[in-house]
């Protein structure tokens, strides 16, 4: 599988201090995810310093960041990795960055769209498919479906399988 895309793994939420530490939002696996890593962005971001912040979060202190305003700066900077990077997965587990893109189709074979966002409202993952097909009107329409067995038996590099009775209107 070739993967050359970027990962997201945490985003900044704003400057920590005087001396240009930041405050991270985590996505993932939280701070041990994080520390497998020194270099962010392409190697715009080093990572110097990074600790938990016992609220899901982590503050972070980066080499190319040397004061506050520098840090308010950050603000809104998402720390990527190159894909290739990620450890590798046990079977039935996935990347976000993995399943966003792949077209849909339903288990009696037809095509249903492309997978454009993964969601988690807190009972697990949901994934957004924007139809192949445009309505009567013409308007892109949307549907969700959970990212369980039940409704996604399986899914690959090349496409990802919805069963048909969760991708009815």
């Amino acid at each position: 599988m070739a993967h050359d895309t970027s990962v997201t793994l945490a985003a900044v939420t704003g400057a920590h201090g005087v001396t240009g530490e930041v405050r991270l939002k985590l996505f993932g696996e939280g701070v041990a995810a994080l520390k497998r890593y020194r270099a962010f962005n392409d190697s715009a971001l080093t990572l110097k310093k990074l600790k938990d912040d016992g609220k899901g979060g982590a503050i972070a202190r980066f080499e190319e960041v040397t004061d506050r305003t520098a840090a308010e700066k950050l603000r809104g900077t998402v720390l990527t990795v190159p894909r290739a990077e990620m450890p590798e997965l046990a079977d039935g587990e996935y990347y976000h960055a993995d399943l966003i893109g792949l077209p849909a189709v339903s288990d009696t074979g037809e095509a249903l769209g492309r997978v454009i966002a993964v969601e988690n409202f807190g009972a697990g993952d949901v994934l957004e498919i924007e139809r192949a097909e445009r309505d009567e009107k013409g308007r892109i329409q949307r549907f969700m479906v959970p990212m369980t067995e039940a409704a996604v038996p399986s899914w690959d590099a090349e496409k990802l399988v919805v069963t048909a009775a969760f991708a009815e209107d």
